[in-house]
């Protein structure tokens, strides 16, 4: 992410075309107006345009505004976003939605730095610089002629693409951290941290709708301490921790706690039994419990073989002789 900055940073001073990429929650429009405020324009406005969000009709009259009478209900000029940004910057966000239609008239923008309203004769100048991003895997997409390739290479003059969270889980903290930081006054909370369990648990966890997904999390967490928080895929952080919660099952906050107090307890009782040669009577004494105790939790750990194969009640027994 630092690479990435950097690489922003170069970028912001020129007027080429950046294309951004990544999936979805990543923070593709937060590096668009990182870009934005390290350049020249920031002075200028930043506007925002969901290629998704609209229709063709509604968006390419988004885009390029209309004059009165182009259609039907126009019953007054309206500008579109490019004159909206001005001498600013204009993202256009999920470019990889965009008609056919609407990708050939946008590529006679950015050749030709101009056009003209729907319906309209005057001929409008582009002075916006142009960003764009997407969550879906242009190549394929030209590949597949979905998505033109003159206006890919037209685009993609700079290329940017954001890691998913669950490739970079070391900033899983600092990004908690800045949540915290950042939403815990608005919403009064008495939250200062998250929880070592609940955190090591944010770390294994996949994040499939990523930093925004990390986000809505956090102000849950600060909102109501107390409640419950599903996740429904936590990854294994490595083979050690076979007992943790299973993948594909729900972990709930409360249950975080208990996974932490009991992967601690069994940790202690390995550890006890080794010193022991694994006398489970010698090792139940140390740790002040029942010898039917440690039996049962031998039992529920599966490691009553691993026990067998060392020592009976008070006697180790020598195997592969």
């Amino acid at each position: 992410m630092i690479r990435i900055r950097e690489i922003a940073r170069q970028v912001a001073e020129t007027d080429v075309p950046v294309l951004i990429l990544g999936e979805s929650g990543v923070g593709k429009e937060i590096l668009a107006r990182f870009i934005h405020t390290h350049s020249g324009r920031q002075d200028q406005p930043f506007v925002k345009v969901n290629c998704a969000a609209l229709p063709n009709d509604l968006l390419e009259s988004e885009l390029f505004g209309y004059d009165k009478g182009a259609f039907t209900g126009a019953v007054s000029e309206k500008p579109g976003k490019f004159e909206l940004a001005g001498r600013g910057t204009i993202l256009l966000d999920e470019i990889g939605e965009m008609s056919s239609h609407l990708q050939a008239k946008l590529l006679h923008v950015l050749q030709d730095c101009e056009y003209s309203r729907l319906g309209g004769k005057r001929t409008i100048r582009v002075q916006a610089r142009v960003l764009a991003s997407t969550n879906r895997k242009l190549e394929e997409s030209v590949a597949k002629g979905e998505f033109r390739e003159d206006l890919y290479f037209r685009l993609n003059v700079i290329s940017i693409e954001i890691p998913p969270l669950r490739e970079r889980r070391e900033d899983i903290p600092l990004l908690c951290s800045h949540f915290i930081a950042k939403y815990r006054e608005k919403y009064k909370s008495t939250v200062k941290q998250l929880p070592r369990e609940l955190l090591e648990t944010f770390t294994r966890f996949d994040w499939p709708g990523n930093i925004r997904q990390l986000e809505n999390t956090v102000k849950r967490f600060l909102i109501l301490p107390d409640s419950d928080i599903t996740f429904t895929n936590p990854t294994p952080v490595s083979s050690a921790s076979t007992t943790a919660s299973p993948e594909h099952q729900p972990l709930f906050l409360k249950q975080v706690g208990a996974h932490a107090a009991e992967q601690a307890e069994r940790e202690l009782v390995l550890q006890t039994l080794e010193q022991t040669n694994w006398n489970r009577k010698q090792a139940a004494r140390i740790l002040n419990i029942s010898y039917k105790a440690l039996r049962n939790k031998l039992k529920k750990w599966n490691l009553q073989g691993r026990a067998a194969n060392h020592v009976s009640d008070g006697q180790t027994i020598l195997t592969g002789i």
